[in-house]
């Protein structure tokens, strides 16, 4: 009986919303697809945008690069303050989390220094150059004052570990209790969450909590062995499956 109640109770909530006018209220029923602009013409801001949203929630995946016609709404939700303010977000939350925490010597918080697979970008990390996202240095500073213990796991290879430490040290991030690097042998062929999901396994076995785990790809918080509470930073520009 109490089950037909509550199916009564959610059909006429239906009704209601989907015909308001009908009793005297003013509800605007919204189209699927946005329309912008004078004579409601649709504009490529509106499709980006939610393109971008699908790669958030993990609806779009595998994707090689932005789509052309977006190239430009990424390039300025990159360098401009709404990328600033989404990892602000995300790293406030992160840090309310932290805080309410009883903390005990053996947790640690994984932050992940993510790469992207392509000669030109190798060449890159060789430089030691890359700056420190300035949400995410705040954050780490923050868990240190904690006394949280923090963890760099990284798909670069262990070829790169020395130029990344010092890249980290120049950029901020001067301490950290493990930097993880990839053993290109031992995981060879295999995906970016087996791979993080066996050193976070290695991480536990040798008797560490992870109490957090942010990172800007979907791989860096999927798998097992993921952490207490996983944070997900804004990244559209490339996937790492």
């Amino acid at each position: 009986m109490m089950g037909m109640k509550l199916l009564v109770l959610f059909v006429a909530t239906m009704l209601a919303t989907c015909h308001g006018s009908d009793h005297g209220a003013n509800f605007q029923i919204f189209p699927l697809r946005m329309k912008t602009g004078l004579g409601g013409h649709y504009i490529p801001d509106v499709s980006c945008a939610s393109w971008r949203l699908a790669v958030e929630a993990h609806n779009i995946i595998n994707f090689k690069t932005v789509p052309e016609e977006c190239s430009g709404y990424i390039g300025n939700y990159i360098l401009g303050d709404q990328y600033r303010s989404d990892s602000k977000t995300v790293c406030k939350q992160a840090y309310f989390y932290a805080r309410e925490l009883d903390i005990t010597s053996k947790d640690v918080f994984v932050l992940t220094v993510e790469p992207y697979n392509s000669t030109k970008f190798n060449a890159w990390v060789e430089l030691g150059t890359a700056p420190a996202l300035p949400e995410s240095l705040k954050l780490y500073n923050k868990l240190l004052g904690l006394g949280i213990k923090v963890v760099f796991l990284t798909g670069r290879t262990e070829d790169q570990k020395k130029i990344t430490a010092k890249n980290l040290k120049n950029a901020g991030f001067y301490t950290w209790t493990k930097l993880i690097t990839k053993n290109s042998t031992e995981y060879s062929g295999q995906t970016a969450v087996t791979y993080k999901s066996a050193e976070r396994k290695k991480l536990v076995e040798a008797g560490y909590r992870i109490i957090g785990n942010i990172g800007d790809q979907w791989s860096d918080i999927l798998g097992t062995n993921t952490g207490d509470r996983t944070f997900k930073l804004p990244d559209p520009l490339y996937y790492i499956s």
